[in-house]
């Protein structure tokens, strides 16, 4: 919060002004019409100017904060539990506040509180802040206002981040141990690389003698790493920093979420992932009463894939054309044909909502069934890997000790 230093004219035209606490100039003019006065001019208060430039300059310097998925749950049910028993949203979000310790979410309801008490809605408020609310979820909101069913809004946007954040998890833990693994070999071909390999290669200098192909790759490779450590550095941050570039980009997004689509046995994980999530979320905002063209939308900023996003974009499209939900479905090539007959039966019967959340469960199931398996899939491949790896290194070694031997 800043403090802003504001003139203005109340109804009957008389000048006033004063000092007010808000996130911007623009929350200031607001809580101003609420009161009646008419803002001339807004300043930020000059003891706060020299703050917020620092405070600018330490924002574009760190990562862009986010508040983890276990608090936003919390928060949902806690909305929940205040709006179904009747207590005032304002009383409810301070006593929100006060059982938060400070943080990012603590901050974001402090200004969404101000904000309600300037008399703006609570979707808009939330909206104010898209980093915590997404575009999803304050729309959401807005509908639950609408329609005066803001406890049942909460309650299933709690079950939705729930299920969200269960599948986020699974794959993590999945992914564990054969990231672990691929670590310790990083790690093995370091040491060998710095340490064993020079020993041998003193040895074999001494003989003399011609070394096999094997042995002088690793010789080649041991040398770069010992003498040429700071060239494979820069050109690791390079790559690192070019591939991070690129994916920051509007056509590295897009290739990128093809690209991930494609990778062995995770790319099949990721792309039922997506549209779980893709599904899942169309069918919350349709039960919601979200418009249908306003929903797709939506889930196309929601899905965590440009192409995927590209995908959804096209349906909507088409839909706006006048064509049918199935059929466009089936034309983005992206939906197995049993789903398609989901779509297809509950958009004949009114129902599609119900039927996209058994849509969403059967993808959730797959994703569950498949990451339950993936350590089997992977491990052969592993241990491919690394028996490849003990073998190059094996020739690479004990072929000239054998050959000297010999010669001896």
């Amino acid at each position: 919060m800043q403090r802003y230093y504001f003139k203005g004219r109340d109804q009957l035209g008389a000048l006033v002004d004063g000092e007010l606490n808000a996130s911007n100039a623009e929350s200031v003019a607001t809580q101003l019409i609420a009161q009646g006065i008419t803002p001339v001019t807004v300043n930020l208060h000059k003891h706060y100017s020299a703050k917020l430039n620092l405070t600018a300059i330490l924002k574009a310097c760190l990562p862009e904060q986010k508040v983890p998925i276990d608090d936003m749950i919390m928060f949902c049910r806690q909305m929940h539990t205040i709006n179904k028993s009747g207590v005032p949203i304002i009383q409810g979000l301070y006593g929100i506040c006060a059982s938060l310790q400070s943080g990012l979410l603590k901050l974001t309801l402090e200004d969404v509180t101000h904000r309600l008490e300037a008399g703006v809605s609570l979707s808009a408020a939330m909206s104010a802040h898209p980093v915590v609310f997404d575009h999803l979820f304050s729309n959401m909101v807005k509908v639950g206002e609408s329609s005066g069913t803001l406890d049942q809004t909460f309650k299933q946007l709690a079950l939705y981040l729930q299920r969200d954040l269960e599948t986020r998890r699974t794959i993590k833990a999945a992914l564990r141990y054969p990231f672990f693994v691929m670590v310790a070999m990083v790690l093995a071909i370091t040491v060998v690389n710095t340490k064993v390999i020079p020993a041998f290669t003193e040895m074999f200098k001494k003989f003399d003698a011609e070394l096999p192909l094997m042995t002088k790759i690793l010789i080649i490779s041991s040398d770069l790493f010992v003498h040429y450590w700071w060239l494979l550095m820069v050109l690791s941050v390079f790559f690192v920093g070019g591939f991070l570039y690129w994916i920051g980009t509007d056509t590295g997004q897009y290739q990128w979420g093809k690209w991930k689509l494609r990778i062995p046995i995770v790319g099949d994980i990721i792309h039922k992932a997506s549209l779980a999530r893709y599904t899942r979320s169309f069918a919350l905002m349709l039960q919601a009463g979200v418009p249908l063209i306003m929903a797709l939308d939506l889930c196309a900023k929601v899905i965590d894939n440009y192409f995927l996003a590209d995908k959804i974009q096209t349906i909507k499209k088409s839909i706006e054309g006048g064509d049918s939900l199935s059929r466009t479905h089936k034309k983005s090539d992206i939906f197995s044909p049993l789903v398609l007959q989901m779509i297809t039966v509950g958009e004949g019967s009114g129902h599609v909502d119900v039927l996209l959340f058994d849509v969403a469960d059967f993808y959730e199931n797959e994703v569950e069934y498949e990451l339950k398996n993936l350590s089997a899939k992977i491990e052969p491949i592993l241990i491919i890997v690394m028996s490849l790896f003990v073998m190059v290194l094996a020739l690479g070694i004990f072929l000239p000790m054998w050959e000297l031997y010999a010669i001896r």
